[in-house]
């Protein structure tokens, strides 16, 4: 029976399956002939493999990156990581975990037949990492069993509702009414940089309108700017590496010369990018029809929300500012946070890439390239503050020296764990019914079938 439950977890965390099996339930309810099926079944899955492939590039060559910035600038402290928090935590609850993902994922798809949070989300690894800190956060609390498992499950299965339609008419701008949604645990922060994008970017130039001279044209193209970008950093994080140390360069280098590495590093990142693009193509041009499907016969004006990266191509500028941006807002969160005496969250190069990028699409969708910059910027901020707030939390729980890295893992860990602290139980049923309020209210204040926040702001 564990063997079982395993076979079915290891699917439904897998994010090329599920959005594989969304396609084929899709394309089946369309009665589409039995090649169609075929071919429109694997293409998610092959093009969530090659995004895959692509973040597994970008996140190896980012890795070298991290640790020639904190030998090379002498900084200590903790690097926030979703995949290693969760790995630990796997070893103390990984069944309630397991459980909490199946009984979240099942519901996302209640809530979208039954209420207007119409959204399904297909981010399964996400979903995995958010049933993690759940469980470990509910255990913590006292809540055992069956019940923390419930508990749990209508948790991630409200916020996987809910959090796509919270900044779905910002998403509209972003995909220019492409229907889909953001399904990705770091939601809050691209709808954050898109609002105050809108607030500073008034005039502001879209980033993908750049005029640029024909002598520098060559910039347009996105890999070929991606891997000048990236060699610049990599060459500025050796040199400052080598000269404290060589050492650790030299051993990263493995017999290259650390600055041949360090160019080599970065054209492979611009690679990886362009593997992810690829892959995103793949994915939208059999996904979003099979999704027809879905939305016709099975849940009525179903919307998948999908992995951040799904979102590069449309803003492939705005990816690079982003990062930039997101990065130094990381930078000086924390360095203000060595001031006031706080934990050192050193910028993690993953979540600043991906989280950056995506909170410039976002920023540039409502204010140009201003929106972009400071709407990564205060992203970035928010990368430094949050998993400093949340560790304490964490490290109650046994998870000292790791804390997750994203947005929304950030705020609910705090939210639910400082409400378990101070009132107890109480507070975490608190929480679910203002969640289940929010799920079922809409239902009542208008007779629409329609997915909540669908609407462009135009309309």
């Amino acid at each position: 029976m564990e063997a079982i439950l395993a076979f079915f977890r290891d699917i439904l965390k897998e994010p090329a399956f599920l959005m594989g099996l969304i396609a084929c339930v899709g394309l089946l309810a369309l009665k589409t002939p039995w090649h169609k099926v075929v071919t429109g079944t694997m293409g998610p899955i092959l093009g969530y493999l090659m995004l895959a492939a692509g973040a597994g590039v970008i996140v190896s060559n980012l890795d070298p990156l991290s640790q020639l910035i904190e030998h090379g600038f002498n900084i200590t402290g903790v690097v926030p990581n979703n995949e290693a928090v969760t790995s630990v935590a796997q070893k103390i609850l990984g069944v309630e975990t397991m459980s909490i993902l199946v009984v979240g994922l099942l519901l996302n798809l209640a809530f979208a037949r039954f209420t207007r949070f119409k959204y399904i989300f297909l981010t399964g690894h996400h979903s995995f990492f958010m049933a993690c800190l759940l469980s470990a956060v509910l255990g913590a609390v006292g809540f055992k069993g069956a019940v923390l498992i419930l508990l749990g499950g209508f948790l991630l299965g409200a916020w996987s509702s809910i959090s796509p339609a919270i900044g779905q008419k910002y998403t509209l701008k972003v995909t220019d009414g492409d229907e889909i949604a953001m399904g990705h645990f770091g939601s809050l922060g691209y709808y954050l940089s898109a609002w105050v994008g809108s607030k500073v970017g008034k005039g502001s130039q879209d980033t993908e309108e750049l005029e640029i001279s024909e002598k520098w044209s060559f910039l347009r193209n996105t890999t070929i700017s991606t891997g000048l970008i990236m060699v610049i950093f990599y060459l500025i994080a050796t040199l400052a590496s080598v000269l404290r140390d060589p050492a650790l360069a030299n051993k990263l280098a493995a017999g290259q010369n650390p600055f041949i590495f360090a160019i080599k590093s970065g054209l492979t990142f611009a690679v990886g990018v362009a593997i992810v693009y690829a892959g995103v193509r793949m994915i939208l041009a059999d996904l979003i029809p099979a999704f027809q499907g879905i939305a016709d016969k099975l849940i009525p004006n179903a919307i998948p929300a999908v992995d951040c990266a799904v979102f590069f191509p449309y803003a492939p500028t705005a990816v690079i500012l982003g990062f930039a941006s997101s990065f130094v807002g990381g930078l000086i969160g924390m360095f203000i946070l060595g001031a006031v005496g706080g934990v050192l969250i050193i910028p993690g190069m993953v979540p600043h890439f991906f989280c950056g990028a995506t909170a410039g699409i976002y920023g540039n969708s409502t204010g140009g390239r201003r929106g972009a910059i400071v709407g990564a910027f205060v992203n970035g901020l928010f990368l430094a503050f949050l998993p400093a707030m949340l560790l304490p939390v964490l490290g109650k729980l046994g998870f000292s020296n790791t804390t997750f890295g994203d947005f929304d893992f950030g705020v609910l860990g705090i939210l639910l764990g400082r409400l378990g602290t101070s009132i107890g139980q109480v507070g975490i049923y608190i929480v679910l019914a203002v969640m289940a309020l929010v799920l079922i209210m809409p239902s009542f204040m208008s007779k629409s079938s329609q997915a909540i926040n669908n609407v462009t702001e135009e309309n």
